[in-house]
Order: C-alpha cells, then structure tokens, then sequence
C-alpha cells in the first residue's frame, strides 16, 4: 500500500518513517530516530506524530454562533 517514500528527515533534525496503518488510517507517521538537537517535547521515538484517523472525527471545538435571521419590516 505504501508506496514512494519510506523515511524523511524533519527541520529538527529527526527522522519519520511511514508505515502501514490500522483499520480506517492508511498510513501511519512514526518517529524513528530522535535528534539530539530537537527541543519539540512531542518527538518521542517509536510514537506516532500523526494518525490520519484523527483528522476523520468530529471537531470538539465550538462553532461559531448562529446568526439569526432578520426580516425586513414593510
């Protein structure tokens, strides 16, 4: 399924790999190898940066407020 790129080295200096993923993501974004140099505290080797499933939830932010809707007087 995955096909193209299989690593990729990120602006802090680590390196993702891409792998199969579950039931509902078809691909998986893994931090293979951590720098020493990267100060981001969400890099942690062996865990994924981004799960495309979490993209397919509902948002758990507020909407905007509805507008109501005005009639004209005449």
């Amino acid at each position: 399924m995955l096909k193209g790129f299989t690593h990729a080295r990120l602006a802090c200096g680590c390196r993702i790999a891409f792998r199969e993923g579950v039931e509902g993501s078809p691909v998986t974004v893994v931090v293979d190898e951590k720098s020493p140099a990267c100060a981001i505290p969400l890099h942690v080797r062996d865990l994924p940066l981004y799960d495309y499933r979490e993209a397919l939830r509902a948002s758990t932010r507020l909407g905007p407020p509805e507008e109501e809707e005005f009639e004209e007087e005449g």
